[in-house]
């Protein structure tokens, strides 16, 4: 949990003057207190609650089967960054998130990992 990118993930927002909260299924007793400062939730429910940002760096299967529309209604802003890559991008923008992908690029008009269709070739 030491080497954790959530450890200094949160370190870093805090530090930029972020309220930051955290949920981990398995990791909790041993995460607070590494990471002081840091509201701690029994649940990804009510630690997305007013939320203006979420962001998911795990993989674990939990993550794959939330609620997002509950998720997206009980945030302040459906902003989520997806540091795993496990959501769907055109999937969580359909939702109406405003989503992030981790690594998937963005061409500076929101596609970031969703595929565009290649542009018709003309006819030789």
């Amino acid at each position: 949990m030491r080497d954790a990118p959530a450890v200094d993930i949160a370190r870093m927002l805090q530090e930029q003057g972020a309220s930051v909260r955290a949920y981990d299924p398995v990791a909790m007793l041993v995460a607070q207190p590494l990471m002081p400062g840091v509201e701690m939730f029994t649940d990804p429910y009510s630690m997305a609650e007013g939320c203006d940002a979420l962001m998911v760096i795990t993989e674990w299967n939990e993550f794959k089967q939330l609620d997002l529309e509950l998720i997206r209604d009980s945030m302040r802003r459906p902003v989520l960054f997806d540091g795993r890559n496990i959501y769907d991008p055109l999937k969580l923008r359909q939702l109406g998130f405003d989503y992030r992908g981790f690594g998937r690029g963005y061409n500076g008009q929101a596609n970031n990992g969703v595929k565009q269709p290649e542009p018709a070739k003309a006819a030789p």
